[in-house]
């Protein structure tokens, strides 16, 4: 790390960027959040009294300015404007971590990879649930062979939302890239991928469930690995009763574990990285065993290793300063995106994409 903290100028200050991305940046040691872009007054404010030293711009013009004093530009804004926010920040010479999904397509991700290529600049994508309490316990279990082959991977983000709360993540313009599959499917597709491999075959059922919604609020997708592997994945905001955050099936055994990482709960009521954090309590762990159902005491409880969003940024602050590797590279985020357009083209067709 240098002596000086690099300075992170941040667009938007809505969830992504002030539930997110503000406190994760000022909990990394050799970041330091040097300005906010936001055009709501009412966040401009949030930002000031959170951030007594941040500056505050009305918009992202303001920030690529001054792009001189500047080390790194987090884009936390509505989906559409992430490729165009990412381009301008590249050309202004600046490394740039993108809030998920990165892009529309999957074509534009690989733009944007080459773009940084050739300037020679960082571009990472803020896929933070690979740090999930949950995710990083099943990518040990996995990795010490306690299920065995893995045959089937079933995920789930379900929440149970029946009414609306409005805004351009529930917008049928595709030009918004709403919805859930981009939303919380982008979760769910890049964590099957990591764990499992590249895809070849994607089938999807996408429905929109709730009066007056216009984008997809309730989504399937079921995906064939190169590995052999199959998953199922769940996103959905019209789940009255909730499945397991994971069950996965091998041939040793079994892991079936419940309920969210509390990092995004935590970080929504003021708390910070800190001691103890991204810790669970005994009675959510998940359980490892075969021939009996978890629910009935069947298999042993194994603990949950705690979730660790600030390893983001602590990887992020490394590779600007030491070399150290992308902890999440644009062409990753576009292997996801080839998952989620083939999925959007099944659901609509009803056939399976062959990828």
């Amino acid at each position: 790390m240098t002596a000086t903290p690099l300075r992170v100028g941040l667009i938007g200050y809505g969830l992504a960027g002030s539930v997110f991305h503000a406190p994760l940046i000022a909990a990394t040691e050799g970041l330091v959040l040097d300005m906010v872009v936001t055009s709501n007054p009412e966040r401009q404010e949030q930002a000031r009294k959170e951030f007594p030293d941040v500056r505050v711009a009305a918009n992202a013009e303001e920030l690529f300015d001054r792009s001189a004093d500047l080390d790194l530009v987090v884009i936390a804004s509505p989906n559409k404007t992430h490729v165009p926010f990412a381009t301008a920040a590249l050309k202004s010479g600046l490394p740039v971590v993108i809030d998920k999904p990165i892009a529309g397509t999957a074509a534009e991700a690989r733009e944007l990879a080459a773009l940084a290529e050739e300037r020679g600049l960082l571009l990472s994508v803020f896929q933070n649930r690979r740090w999930d309490n949950d995710f990083l316990t099943l990518r040990k279990l996995i990795a010490d062979g306690e299920l065995g082959d893995v045959w089937r991977f079933e995920s789930r983000f379900e929440r149970w939302r029946p009414q609306l709360k409005g805004g351009w993540r529930e917008s049928g313009d595709p030009a918004e890239i709403g919805g859930l599959l981009y939303d919380l499917g982008s979760h769910v597709v890049d964590q099957a991928i990591v764990l499992f491999g590249p895809v070849t075959q994607v089938y999807a059922e996408s429905d929109v469930r709730r009066v007056g919604a216009a984008a997809d609020d309730d989504t399937f997708i079921a995906l064939t690995h190169a590995s052999g592997v199959r998953s199922h994945l769940y996103v959905s905001a019209t789940t009255a009763q909730l499945g397991p955050r994971f069950r996965v099936l091998g041939s040793q055994a079994g892991y079936v574990k419940h309920g969210l990482d509390p990092q995004e709960a935590a970080l929504r009521d003021g708390d910070r990285p800190g001691a103890g954090w991204g810790t669970e309590p005994e009675q959510l762990w998940g359980r490892l065993g075969s021939g009996e159902s978890p629910l009935s005491g069947g298999g042993a409880p194994v603990p949950t290793l705690p979730g660790d969003y600030p390893a983001y940024y602590a990887a992020v602050a490394k590779a600007l300063t030491d070399g150290g590797p992308n902890p999440v590279t644009a062409l990753e985020a576009a292997a996801a995106l080839d998952v989620l357009e083939a999925a959007r083209r099944s659901a609509r067709d009803g056939v399976a994409v062959n990828l």
